[in-house]
């Protein structure tokens, strides 16, 4: 599932539509406004989304409002939780290397 998310976000478009859905449910009609693409384009990109789990949409008579899906982004969060803070083990560890050898360098 990381890396359909990865995948959708991507694309400028769908980080700018997941952007607009954060200010609340729109339509496709309504997500397509700001672009100069195809409702067919938006159409795919929303499928795009929706099958990565960042968005779902729901069924208002003829309407199909998109809003964001809740915790959609936890897994990414998390993965970059944890790769945060390896990264973070290594820096001390090269500092904690680098301090051990200063003192080796001053005797040279």
């Amino acid at each position: 599932m990381l890396d359909t998310t990865l995948s959708a976000l991507a694309d400028p478009t769908r980080r700018a539509i997941l952007a607009r859905l954060a200010l609340g449910e729109a339509t496709a009609g309504e997500l397509a406004q700001p672009f100069a693409i195809s409702q067919p384009a938006i159409s795919h990109h929303l499928k795009v989304l929706e099958e990565a789990g960042l968005i779902l949409r729901r069924v208002d008579a003829q309407r199909r409002p998109c809003r964001l899906a809740p915790q959609a982004l936890d897994p990414l969060e998390g993965w970059l939780r944890d790769l945060r803070a390896t990264m973070e083990q290594n820096d001390q560890r090269l500092d904690r290397l680098l301090a051990e050898s200063q003192p080796l360098e001053r005797n040279l």
